[in-house]
C-alpha cells in the first residue's frame, strides 16, 4: 500500500511538472508579443538568407500542397491535434516502461523550450502565412481546422514567434526518445523518425514556419541534450525499486531481502 501510494504522489507530481512545461510554453508565447512591425521585418530578412542558402522555396511545397484539397485538411489537422497529443502520450508511456529514459526526454523538452521562448523574445518572427512578399496563404483560415485567429485580434497565442519551430523540436525530441526505448535491437525504431519528418513537411507547407525555423529547433536541441546528462538509474520515487530488480541493484536486492525477513 505505501508504495502504491509513493508510486500515485510521483505520478501526480510528475503530471503537474509537464502541465507546467505546457503552461509555461503558451504563457511564454504570450508574454512577448507587441513587436509586430520587427517581427514582419524580421521575416523578410529570414526569407532573403534562405534564398542565398539556396534553400528551397515554401512557397513551392505549399504549391504541391494545394492540389489535393484532401492534403491540406490532412495537413492542418496534423498540425492542429498531434503536437501536444503525442508529446503527452510519449511522456506517459516512458514514465510507465522507461522512466531513465523519460526523465532525460522531459529534461531535454525543458531545456529546449526555455532556448526557444528566449530566442522568441530576442527575435520576433512572422510566420510564411502572414508575410505577403513569399506568396504563401494561410491554409488553416481557407480550408480548416484553423488553430489561430486573426493576429491582431488572438490573444490566446503570439503567431509571432516563429523561430524556433517547437513543434519539430518536440517531434524531433519524443522520436529519440521512443528510439531510445526500443533499443538498438529493434530495427524498426528508425520508423519514429517519420513523426518529425512529417511535422516538418506539415508546418513549412502550411505556412507556419520556414525551413530555417526546423534547422534552428535542430540546433537548440543539439546543444540542450549535450548539456543535459544522461540518467543510468531513474530518480523517480516509487519506480526505483521495480528498476532496481530489473538490474539487480544490490543495494535494493539487499533492502528486499531484509524486509522479506
Amino acid at each position: 500500500m505505501a508504495r502504491a501510494m509513493a508510486r500515485g504522489r510521483a505520478a501526480l507530481r510528475e503530471l503537474l511538472l509537464v502541465v507546467a512545461l505546457f503552461m509555461a510554453y503558451k504563457a511564454g508565447r504570450i508574454l512577448t508579443t507587441g513587436h509586430t512591425g520587427e517581427a514582419m521585418a524580421n521575416a523578410g530578412s529570414v526569407w532573403d538568407f534562405e534564398r542565398l542558402l539556396h534553400l528551397p522555396g515554401e512557397h513551392v511545397l505549399q504549391g504541391a500542397l494545394l492540389e489535393h484539397g484532401w492534403l491540406v485538411v490532412a495537413a492542418n489537422s496534423y498540425y492542429a491535434y498531434v503536437h501536444f497529443p503525442a508529446t503527452a502520450i510519449c511522456l506517459v508511456y516512458l514514465y510507465v516502461r522507461r522512466p531513465e529514459v523519460y526523465l532525460r526526454t522531459r529534461r531535454i523538452l525543458a531545456g529546449l523550450t526555455a532556448a526557444a521562448l528566449a530566442l522568441h523574445i530576442a527575435f520576433p518572427l512572422a510566420p510564411p502565412r502572414l508575410e505577403r512578399g513569399t506568396g504563401m496563404v494561410d491554409t488553416g483560415s481557407l480550408y480548416g481546422p484553423a488553430v489561430y485567429g486573426p493576429p491582431d485580434t488572438d490573444t490566446l497565442s503570439n503567431q509571432y514567434a516563429a523561430m524556433p519551430s517547437l513543434h519539430v523540436g518536440w517531434a524531433l525530441v519524443i522520436a529519440l526518445a521512443l528510439m531510445a526505448a526500443a533499443g538498438p535491437a529493434a530495427r524498426w525504431r528508425w520508423l519514429w523518425l517519420a513523426h518529425p519528418l512529417i511535422t516538418l513537411l506539415v508546418v513549412v507547407s502550411t505556412g507556419n514556419h520556414y525551413w530555417l525555423d526546423a534547422l534552428v529547433a535542430v540546433a537548440l536541441l543539439a546543444v540542450v541534450a549535450a548539456v543535459v546528462p544522461r540518467t543510468v538509474r531513474p530518480v523517480i520515487p516509487g519506480q526505483r525499486t521495480k528498476q532496481a530488480a530489473r538490474q539487480g541493484d544490490p543495494a535494493e536486492g539487499a533492502a528486499g531481502v531484509a524486509k522479506r525477513a
